[in-house]
């Protein structure tokens, strides 16, 4: 049977979610978590919801899903081990860091890979094993074919998006909230910038970045066969009746193994909805009908109400339970109840007395029994000894039915026992006091001149299908390496490319591999390359470095969402670089906004889409026929050198992407101290300016 995993935002959304067939619940308790706008629990919230829940048969998951700085860790960990201690069943999570604290100060908590993590093929799926979770939330833009590929092969369990918001990048991957407003997806408060207006020209209208809410009601019975484990519902910024209406739909069409009727498809349309639905990434048909906005809608008021008294007026008896009883001459009257789970509770009660008119029969004992209105339990069996011939007034036994289901109910509230240890940072290491070395990475082959290299960078990263497509390019004067940068995304269907290119490039003498993501590093580990974390791996503090180190790479690269001082404090076991120049990436999307526009490939020419104020974002091919949108300023640092060269970094990187040959060069000139260029506009990023 698929779990059904509800969002819960408040107290009330968890009855809304449990009483109409969740399985599970997921929320936040504390500040870092992917909906920090969300309600979030506190202490005593928190475990009345675990009562709540496991009292009716649910779990609770902990979301736990954001990138923290190394000043929050301990909180973090404070929140983590009271969670456990309070019987959370499963904590979801995105850093790295946080996977490795979890692991001193919960060891028996499952942890399952937030969608954050951006896995999206089996090899990061099973790295994910490698790191002790029990399941992976899989990216939203997965097809239904590699969803299955993973499901069959995963050691671990698979839990998939079904029914919510889609965000336009790939979860994990998204900067635009964060360098254009400050507020970080990453950090559990994104502002939805791709819900509003751009366009194509200088005006802003249209709502190309506005997917609509996904549905996979009608797929139900194809993803449980597929051997997905678990079904999410995606929504703890809604309110109870959503999460009530849209429960209970998935809920009854899961139990009796059926697809949801017209009419439930239309309450979910009603309940909230973009246009209608989409299912373009799970059937593997993208297009432009997959994009729609909120309207301004009527509040479905008998709906919500209907919703509410799902949760507001008694109990959905979802606990199957079978009673025991025995009436016997002299002895006292015994009831026991037992749950599916083995916890059997005994009760006593008066001694019968001989009949004097009409005799007690089990029938009457067994429908006493069974009147278990107004509780969380449902009476399945009755199993009764009752002897010819005896008395016992029913208040009498309705006593110990209650007696018997308090006592079953505190065993269901009783706390795991589990271990619980103390985080600790570890050593620190000192900051480097060498200079800086210099890395460029490009996006086209074309980039890399006989000039650029000339200026002796310490390593030039070329796109993996660029640098395959010319081989030449792996000639570099000495002192200068070149590496391989591979993509972010690779669906499993591509991995045999992948692989082919890698070993292309390997026996031209390539040897270091620049991995943007978990499921990229098995590959180039196994073909015998270097491996140096870019900045889609997140690396947010000195947890997550060591982690890494562990899982044998030899650099990484920082996040360019924390500032200068963030960036000093992490204490750097491994060789770290930073972004100090280029138009910082802000989201890789798998939905082709380009053909959308024109309904044909046209990457090659430059795509500007403009926002309400006019600035104007490129939008660039990524590996794999996929779309990045780049930001409308470049990050210039030169003249700030001082800032960053104390901060003990190994390099700095020089982001080239829409630049010409000519430009790349005056760049890094500039950045060695040689000539006076800048940009006609620029920005300094996220470095000297807070994110939240």
């Amino acid at each position: 049977m698929l779990e059904l995993l509800a969002p819960a935002g408040s107290m009330e959304a968890v009855a809304a979610a449990v009483q109409n067939g969740a399985d599970a619940v997921y929320l936040g308790y504390g500040d870092f978590n992917a909906r920090r706008n969300a309600k979030n629990f506190s202490q005593e919230e928190f475990a009345a919801a675990v009562s709540y829940c496991h009292v009716r048969g649910a779990k609770v998951y902990l979301t736990l899903n954001t990138l923290l700085t190394d000043r929050e860790l301990p909180q973090a960990a404070e929140f983590a081990a009271q969670a456990s201690a309070l019987g959370a069943d499963a904590v979801l999570v995105q850093d790295m860091g946080v996977v490795r604290l979890l692991r001193q100060v919960a060891p028996d908590l499952p942890v399952h890979a937030s969608t954050q993590m951006t896995l999206h093929n089996l090899d990061g799926v099973k790295m994910a094993a490698e790191l002790g979770m029990t399941r992976a939330v899989l990216s939203r833009e997965l097809s239904r074919d590699q969803i299955e590929y993973i499901c069959q092969r995963s050691p671990i369990e698979i839990e998939v998006f079904a029914h919510g918001a889609l965000c336009m990048c790939y979860s994990g991957q998204c900067f635009l909230s964060s360098i254009i407003g400050g507020r970080s997806g990453n950090r559990g408060l994104c502002a939805q910038p791709c819900r509003l207006k751009y366009g194509w020209g200088d005006k802003a209208d249209s709502n190309p970045l506005s997917l609509k809410d996904l549905s996979l009601a009608g797929h139900l019975r194809e993803l449980r066969k597929m051997g997905v484990a678990c079904v999410k519902l995606e929504g703890r910024m809604k309110r109870p009746e959503y999460v009530a209406v849209v429960t209970g739909i998935y809920s009854r069409a899961i139990k009796e193994d059926r697809e949801p009727t017209a009419e439930e498809l239309e309450q979910l349309r009603a309940a909230f909805s973009r246009q209608g639905f989409t299912q373009g990434y799970y059937l593997d048909q993208q297009g432009p009908d997959m994009f729609g906005v909120r309207e301004e809608e009527k509040e479905p008021k008998e709906l919500f109400a209907m919703a509410r008294n799902t949760y507001q007026s008694g109990e959905a008896q979802r606990v199957p339970v079978t009673f025991y009883a025995m009436l016997r001459p002299g002895e006292p009257t015994r009831v026991g109840v037992e749950d599916l789970q083995g916890r059997v509770v005994t009760v006593e009660g008066q001694v019968p007395e001989a009949a004097r008119t009409r005799a007690l029969t089990a029938e009457a004992v067994e429908t006493q029994l069974s009147r278990t209105g107004g509780t969380p339990y449902r009476c399945v069996k009755v199993r009764s000894l009752v002897e010819e011939g005896l008395s016992l007034p029913l208040a009498a036994l309705n006593a110990l039915r209650r007696e018997a289901l308090d006592g079953l109910t505190k065993q269901r509230e009783q706390l795991p026992q589990r271990r619980q240890g103390e985080f600790h940072p570890g050593a620190r290491y000192e900051n480097r006091k060498e200079p800086l070395a210099l890395t460029i990475s490009v996006r086209t082959a074309e980039q890399v001149t006989g000039e650029l290299l000339a200026l002796g960078p310490a390593m030039v990263y070329i796109p993996l299908e660029e640098l395959a497509a010319h081989p030449e390019k792996v000639q570099a004067p000495a002192g200068t390496k070149i590496g391989v940068t591979l993509p972010r995304v690779a669906w499993d269907r591509e991995m045999d490319q992948v692989t082919d290119q890698l070993r292309l490039v390997k026996d031209l003498g390539i040897t270091d591999a620049l991995i943007g993501n978990l499921g990229m590093a098995p590959v180039a580990q196994k073909l015998g390359f270097t491996l140096r974390g870019d900045f889609g791996l997140e690396v947010y503090n000195s947890q997550a470095v060591k982690e890494y180190k562990r899982l044998g790479f030899s650099s990484l690269t920082l996040s360019f969402e924390l500032k200068f001082p963030q960036l000093r404090d992490i204490s750097k076991s491994l060789d770290t670089e930073l972004i100090t120049y280029g138009r910082l990436p802000l989201m890789l999307m798998e939905s082709c906004i380009i053909k959308n526009r024109t309904g044909s490939c046209n990457c090659q020419n430059t795509n500007i889409l403009t926002d309400r104020k006019g600035a104007r974002f490129p939008v660039v091919k990524a590996p794999g026929c996929r779309n990045e949108l780049l930001n409308s300023q470049k990050l210039f640092l030169a003249d700030k050198a001082a800032d960053y060269r104390r901060i003990g970094l190994w390099a700095q990187r020089l982001l080239f992407t829409t630049e010409n040959p000519r430009e790349c060069v005056q760049v890094t000139q500039r950045y060695l101290d040689q000539g006076s260029w800048s940009p006609n506009e620029y920005t300094r990023g996220l470095y000297y300016r807070d994110v939240e």
